[in-house]
């Protein structure tokens, strides 16, 4: 018996079979092998089509069920995850009437903080547990006012896993997770928010049906099934933005667990069991995969955008001779703690609300050309990662989280020593990391869906630890100085 997950990215769709007894990972696949076009027609814009999510999860799809041989018959439920806060419109007949907005594009800032003040701050805040802001409800906003001639055509609003599921199932349904991360969820009545609705002007009927996290939301079509080589009526039991899904992935269902990902973006994510928010809203509060009415469970959610795209950037623009991120790391891992006193603020990939939806842009400070070289440089980006990350977990602890253990995948920024060692330092909390993903978490909880597994102790009892990283105290002096520096520099820009 097997179970599928598919995690759609904002980079690749990636693909994981598990066997559900064992957990063990049978094959896993993604596409493309470069990453996926970001069509950025002004700045700040970030749009993608989502015929290209469906394209690239078939090619991985096929590679994994070839490589398993797997017969579709075995596949017993499908898990789906997805780059949080894209905005996907369909008309009657779920045809696509643009590309998607998503979640890195700035555009609807203006439109979430007009219903920030208009609607009321404290209303917003006790009701939503955030403002508006950049999310799907301001972005489709956005587009009632610029393309009213595509707003009147919309049948139903998605989210990107709700696309994959529409195009597997043919049927569209939206869970409360995900309107909770489109910021259309009413926390306090239960219900999607009026005030939200009403202000923007949104129809109540552009909502699909609410289907649970966990169960039965959908089966598989027969024209899904002769395009992917599964079996009609397998069920999709599972759907849940990459946040949550990834905390899942991680175990972390209960009030206190921390969960971390580095990748284009970084994350922190913990669990809480009451009504609390940000009042500034710099971080973010969203109903977690296990959220009911009767058992509160939130997922707090410290969004840094600018990640593992320096990183990134540094390597295609700046490390150019180097020939991968390991060469990378060795070469950064030559600096001292501190970088020699420069500083790198890494806010260069569009408003970050962290800052209240301010755009600094990246900026180095401190550089010297008599005692700086590239390695200090390399370094001071991973560090100025790492500070932004306990810049917003200093506003998670004001709320409530207690931050003593981070769990993480061993991937994307997490692989270099340099920033796990003093991502535990900085923040003097003990790091666990595990071998698992996005995808294979969606394939663990769609088990958990069809009621294979009886709950998220046997679902994932299986999760291996492959590392343990603990604050180096005798230099933790260090760590700190270097931070109050970046700190510094930062205020000063803000």
């Amino acid at each position: 018996m097997y179970l599928l997950g598919y995690d759609i990215g904002s980079s690749s769709v990636k693909v994981c079979l598990i066997e559900a007894s064992s957990g063990k990972v049978i094959a896993s696949e993604f596409s493309p092998k470069k990453e996926m076009k970001i069509t950025a027609i002004n700045p700040g814009w970030a749009e993608q089509n989502p015929v290209d999510w469906w394209i690239n999860l078939k090619l991985a799809h096929e590679a994994v069920m070839h490589e398993s041989g797997v017969h579709a018959e075995d596949i017993k439920g499908i898990g789906i995850t997805w780059q949080m806060h894209g905005l996907i419109l369909v008309d009657k007949d779920q045809n696509l009437l643009r590309p998607s907005i998503i979640w890195c594009d700035s555009r609807a800032v203006p439109y979430g903080e007009k219903a920030f003040k208009t609607i009321g701050e404290e209303k917003c805040l006790s009701h939503l547990l955030n403002s508006p802001g950049n999310f799907t409800a301001s972005k489709l906003a956005w587009v009632k006012e610029n393309e009213p001639e595509i707003f009147e055509k919309i049948d139903k609003i998605m989210l990107p896993g709700d696309y994959i599921a529409m195009r597997l199932s043919e049927q569209i349904g939206m869970t409360i997770e995900g309107l909770s991360e489109g910021i259309f969820w009413d926390f306090k009545n239960n219900c999607i928010s009026e005030d939200i609705i009403n202000y923007y002007g949104i129809p109540k009927s552009f909502f699909p049906e609410i289907v649970p996290t966990f169960g039965i939301q959908a089966t598989v079509s027969r024209t899904a099934a002769e395009e992917l080589g599964l079996k009609e009526g397998t069920p999709i039991s599972y759907r849940a933005g990459d946040q949550p899904n990834n905390a899942l992935s991680l175990n972390v269902f209960n009030p206190g667990e921390i969960a971390s990902t580095a990748g284009t973006s970084g994350v922190v994510y913990g669990v809480l069991d009451q009504l609390e928010y940000d009042k500034l809203s710099r971080v973010n509060t969203f109903a977690h995969v296990n959220y009911t009415s009767e058992q509160i469970r939130l997922g707090v959610l410290l969004c840094i955008n600018g990640t593992g795209i320096l990183n990134s950037w540094l390597k295609h623009n700046f490390a150019t001779s180097l020939s991968s991120y390991g060469d990378m790391n060795d070469m950064a891992s030559l600096s001292p703690i501190g970088s020699k006193g420069l500083s790198i603020i890494p806010f260069g990939n569009g408003a970050e609300r962290v800052l209240e939806n301010k755009d600094t842009s990246c900026s180095i400070h401190g550089i010297n050309f008599n005692i700086h070289s590239k390695g200090d440089i390399l370094r001071a980006a991973q560090e100025g990662i790492v500070f932004s990350y306990e810049y917003g977990m200093d506003i998670m602890r004001n709320i409530g989280m207690d931050i003593q253990m981070i769990r993480a995948g061993n991937a994307n920024m997490f692989l270099s020593s340099i920033f796990r060692q003093s991502l535990s330092s900085v923040s003097n909390a003990v790091i666990e990391l595990y071998d698992t993903d996005g995808a294979v978490g969606a394939a663990r909880a769609a088990g958990m869906g069809i009621g294979f597994y009886s709950g998220s102790r046997e679902a994932f009892s299986s999760l291996e630890k492959i590392a343990v990283i603990e604050p180096e105290h005798e230099k933790q002096e260090q760590y700190l100085e270097a931070y109050e520096r970046w700190k510094h520099h930062l205020n000063e820009i803000i």
